[in-house]
């Protein structure tokens, strides 16, 4: 590692630690398995958890006992002291329904929402569920490409309200928006909310990432914050899974404040959707409570690795990156390169990353950079080696 390097990622730093994920069942690690690929593709980190989140479900497992387990009250007083403090958003205990996970939140919002065969607008390039998931729910999707403002990848709110359908009850929204990394401004998120009212639209608002915030000055304001009628027609779906790495714990929330839509989208999930387990509830309890400062540090890692990719990425003739204001996924474009199978050909490099094509735009491969500076640098060594060599036979 370069002395440069080594000063932007903090040698002391926690995260620079590498922690062994073979031969773990880790999905992330076990793709590649006995194969000399760095895997860099789905969204999970290769930190350890918070402190505190692992004490807790060290201590919960002594218990002994593993019964069907209620949502914790503290964990309801401590969501909702978290959301107002780095929100100023003010929420009430019963607006919220717990979930297994997020991406069901997701299908359970287009099926809670019109009725079958009713259309369900979807930006795109996105996560893969956010396309796959109208379908599936027997609704049908408009797809809404995003457009490029200034280096961000937003929605072009024109757009948008041209492509309403009459059938057209429902917007899923991504926001910090995955991939691409741009944060909304309030005026945005007004914006949408007053095409949402003249259309009677709900939107189910994605901020899974709005805790990993990496460009300075920029703040996350959640949808349904902005006034009762924008709460009203909102379903914000939340989780400590990509800020605290605690996926494999399945734990998520949907906040819902009005009573019809709420009722509706748990009469869906009735019988269907399982409960959380109670190490979810734990972990989840402590990564809110205990876990900000940890986070802080986290972001600050994160934001050198940010960095870092920027200027060595950009360095690379033949592929880009975009400035991106959020998360720990680089949205790399390799449209330049020509190439017939471009996640072959970066597993050929040695670096396992996630096709472009699964969130709508082939030209792009997505980087997870939730890793150590030293991976990360091989990583790009290897990309930068592979391209070079591209080049040099065209």
């Amino acid at each position: 590692m370069s002395s440069e390097s080594r000063s932007e990622s903090s040698i002391e730093s926690p995260f620079d630690r590498p922690i062994d994920r073979q031969l773990t069942s880790s999905q992330k690690w076990d793709k590649y398995r006995d194969q000399d690929i760095l895997p860099m593709w789905v969204a999970d980190t290769d930190f350890h958890a918070p402190g505190p989140v692992i004490e807790a479900l060290q201590e919960r497992v002594a218990h002994g006992v593993f019964g069907y387990t209620n949502p914790p009250q503290e964990l309801v007083d401590v969501v909702i002291e978290r959301l107002a403090r780095l929100y100023d958003w003010k929420i009430e205990p019963e607006w919220i329904v717990w979930l297994p996970g997020l991406v069901c939140g997701l299908h359970l919002a287009c099926r809670s929402v019109g009725e079958r065969g009713s259309s369900v607008i979807s930006p795109t390039p996105v996560y893969p569920p956010f396309t796959s998931a109208p379908g599936l729910s027997e609704r049908r999707l408009i797809q809404l490409p995003l457009i490029a403002q200034g280096d961000r990848s937003v929605i072009d709110f024109d757009r948008l309200e041209a492509s309403i359908e009459p059938d057209t009850r429902l917007i899923l929204f991504c926001n910090p928006h995955n991939p691409g990394g741009a944060v909304y401004r309030r005026d945005e998120l007004e914006r949408l909310n007053a095409i949402c009212q003249r259309h009677d639209l709900v939107l189910c608002s994605d901020e899974i990432h709005c805790d990993l915030i990496l460009e300075p000055g920029i703040e996350h304001i959640p949808a349904a914050s902005l006034s009762a009628d924008a709460a009203a027609r909102t379903i914000t779906l939340m989780a400590p899974s990509k800020t605290f790495n605690i996926a494999g714990l399945g734990c998520s929330l949907a906040i819902i404040p009005d009573p019809k839509l709420r009722q509706a989208f748990r009469r869906t999930r009735r019988g269907i959707v399982p409960d959380v387990n109670l190490l979810g509830y734990t972990a989840s309890l402590a990564a809110f409570r205990d876990g900000d400062d940890w986070n802080r540090q986290q972001c600050d890692y994160l934001r050198s690795h940010r960095d870092y990719l920027l200027r060595e990425i950009n360095a690379i003739e033949g592929i880009s990156l975009a400035p991106f204001e959020a998360t720990y996924l680089a949205w790399i474009d390799v449209s330049a390169l020509g190439l017939e199978n471009p996640p072959a050909f970066f597993e050929a490099a040695g670096v396992g990353l996630s096709p472009g094509a699964d969130f709508g735009d082939k030209n792009y491969m997505r980087m997870n950079f939730g890793c150590t500076r030293e991976l990360l640098e091989e990583a790009v060594r290897r990309i930068r080696k592979a391209v070079e060599q591209h080049q040099q036979t065209q």
